[in-house]
Parts: C-alpha cells; structure tokens; sequence
C-alpha cells in the first residue's frame, strides 16, 4: 500500500514539469491518468536515445522507433488514455474523468484550457473538491502570463545562467531541466498541501504555479545576498561564493569535490596536504578571510593537490575528517555502493522492452508506506479503454465507436 492509495490524480500535462509531479505521485500509490493528444507527450518523439522495442506479445501495437528515454523518465506507474480535445466529446470524456477525480494536473498556456470547458471555473462547479495544479511559464497573472515557458529560456531570465560556469566565460544553462524538475517538486508540495486543506474544509482550490517563480525562489543565498547588499554575484565556476576552500579540485589524475564547512575542516585540509602555514596565515584562519583572500589562497592549495592521485587525496581527507567526494560520470555514480544500497537503480517488466531500468525514488525510505515503482511507463493509450469502461462505465463498443471517430486513440498498446 502507498501513501497515496486511494487518491485519483487526472493529469493532463506534457514534456517535464507536470509529469515529474505526477509521477512522484504514482510512486506514492496515487492512481494517475494521463490524457495524452493523438500524437502523444511530446516527450515520446525526443531522441535519440530511442530503446529498441524487443518481440511484443499477440495483439500489442508499439511505435516502430522504440521508446524515448526522455519520455520513460517521466511517465512511469500512470495510465495513457489517448484522447482528442479538439472533439466535443473528448472534452466530454475529460469532464468525467474530471468529476471522479481529486487533482488535475495541466501545464496547457494560460487561458488554452477554457476554449475547451476544462478550465479551472468550470470543472469546480462539475467537482468542488477538485484540487486543479497549472503549471505555465509566469503564472496565471502579470505581462507574461499569455507567454508558453519552456526551462532554458526561464534560466535565462530568473538568473542562474549568470551565475553558472567559469568566470571568463559565457552564460551557461544548467543541463538538467533544472526549474523543470524544481517545479514539478514545489506541484507535488502544494497539492499535498491542499490535500491537507481540503480534509478541513471540504473544498478544493486552484493552485497557480509558475516555472520563473520556482527559478527566482530557488536562488535562495545568492538571490538574498543580492537583496541585502545590491551586489550582483558573479560566475565562479565550481567554487562558492561564500565558503573556501569549497568545490572542485584537480588531483594528479583525477577531479574531487572538497567541501570545507568550517574553520576546523579547512585546519585538518592543511594537515592532510601537510601544509601548516595555510593554517597559519591569520588571513586564512576565518571563513570570511577565506572568502576575502581566496585569490591568495586557492592556488597555492591547488599547486598541492594536482602532486598526488585522486585516490591518495581521497584516504588522506577522508581520513581526517573532510567531506570529500570524487567527480563521478553517471556510470560511476550509479556504481558507488550507497546507490545501490538505496535502490536508486530500479527495474520493472515493459512489455516490449523486457527489463526495464529505471532511476528509483527518492522517497523509497519510508518505514511503513515507501514509493514504489509500480507500472512501467504506458505506451501511448495503453489504458484508453480500460479506463473508460472500469471508470466511466463505458462499454467496449462505445469506446470503439469513439476511436473510429477519431475522439479517442487505442493504437498503441494492446489492440
């Protein structure tokens, strides 16, 4: 059983930020419907990688380039209905499916949903419980509001390009869909959040939520300092900007990651390199020298680190009692023990991929309800008619009617 058993989350996103909320639900037991257009998310044509489709069972119907990476990151533990909203009926199907539903997820431009009766003001009057998340670009006021939001262009505006990469460098994006999956992390929060409210009250809410908003708040330090004194930070690279020693140091064959929290640690680091006057020199005692006279200090700290292998540095500070880490590639990083014994490589059996790998949950720790990872990700309308008929009643006849229609798609997934 999850946590979210029980719970019916209607989930009418595409691409990333609203499937990476609604995918943390179904880890968590949430049953999740996802209405997808004909031609499906987005996500599923981004590629490659495409994972070859391996020999399918009688009667299964699969995209002949196999299936999108990007799209199984996302998507998994849901059910795909595909339907048409352009068709009055499809609109129909939604506002059903609407009505039996305890959230709706869209990320659709501010004002589209309306053309089609599934926006916020008409499906409350349909379900007052419903708990409706919009996830746009800017949010559902302001002179953006009308504007589509896709996550690099936010980068640029909220800021952390201009903090991001070396200091003669250019602007950088981060390369991870960063706002992305951070909003998709505050949609998950504030429809548990309303949740909550609604067992008081009985009612549901509109949650308007926006990926520049998400970007500005998740500057955090570096937006307050800013705040604070109207000094713009400025590119570091991997450094910090308010504690040294603090980010990436090059050993002899190898990168590390050097993490100094206070003035104690930076006191072992000048024992481990066997260098006491960097301990010595008043300038370099407090962190806010540190920082003040990291010009004077980082390279003759970095002078010493490149004369030893990565792996000598790595006994010596950890040793001493210095968080220390190595620069992993993903495969490395998959391979170090406390990611396998935290089960953050997951599988699950796919119907035309076999066994399936995964990235696990980070909400798998829970001593009585952890996630799961409990469907492998749905082909495009996989669930269409199971959904239709165990959930609104329909009968197969009906539901084929509507595919011939056009209303509704059962091509891919089981004929």
């Amino acid at each position: 059983m999850g946590a979210l058993d029980g719970l019916k989350v209607l989930d009418l996103s595409r691409i990333l930020a609203g499937p990476f909320c609604t995918q943390m639900l179904a880890d968590l037991g949430a049953e999740v419907w996802k209405v997808e257009p004909p031609k499906g998310d987005d996500t599923r044509s981004w590629g490659p990688p495409f994972i070859a489709p391996a020999p399918t069972p009688p009667g299964w119907v699969v995209a002949e380039q196999g299936e999108s990476a990007y799209y199984l990151s996302c998507n998994r533990g849901k059910r795909s209905l595909a339907v048409n909203l352009k068709e009055p009926k499809g609109q129909q199907i939604v506002q059903e499916l609407a009505v039996r539903a305890d959230v709706l997820v869209e990320n659709y431009k501010t004002g589209d949903l309306a053309r089609y009766g599934l926006d916020y003001a008409t499906l409350s009057r349909l379900n007052p419980r419903l708990i409706y998340l919009s996830i746009t670009g800017y949010g559902q006021t302001g002179p953006r509001a009308g504007e589509p939001g896709y996550d690099v262009a936010v980068q640029g505006l909220c800021g952390i390009m201009s903090v991001t990469g070396e200091p003669e460098g250019p602007p950088m994006r981060v390369p991870v869909a960063w706002i992305d999956l951070m909003t998709g992390l505050h949609g998950a929060v504030a429809v548990l959040a309303a949740l909550q409210e609604r067992a008081r009250s009985g009612l549901g809410q509109h949650l308007d939520l926006a990926l520049f908003d998400v970007g500005l708040a998740a500057m955090v330090n570096l937006a307050q300092s800013y705040l604070l004194t109207e000094t713009l930070p400025q590119r570091l690279g991997n450094a910090h900007p308010q504690i040294v020693p603090y980010g990436a140091f090059q050993a002899a064959d190898g990168w590390f990651m050097l993490t100094i929290g206070n003035d104690e640690q930076y006191r072992r680091v000048c024992q481990a390199v066997e260098c006491p006057e960097l301990w010595d020199d008043p300038r370099f005692q407090t962190n806010a020298g540190r920082v003040t006279h990291r010009a004077e200090l980082l390279p003759r700290l970095e002078a010493l680190l490149r004369q030893r292998p990565r792996a000598f540095w790595m006994a010596r500070l950890t040793q001493a009692g210095v968080p220390v880490t190595p620069v992993n590639n993903l495969a490395e990083a998959f391979a170090e023990p406390q990611a396998q014994v935290r089960g953050m490589r997951q599988e699950v059996a796919h119907p035309s991929l076999g066994i399936l790998p995964l990235v696990g949950s980070p909400l798998a720790h829970f001593s009585r309800t952890p996630a799961q990872v409990r469907a492998h990700p749905p082909f495009l309308g996989e669930h269409t008619e199971a959904v239709l008929t165990e959930v609104l009643g329909y009968t197969p006849a009906q539901v084929r009617a509507l595919a011939e229609a056009g209303v509704v798609g059962l091509g891919q997934g089981r004929g």
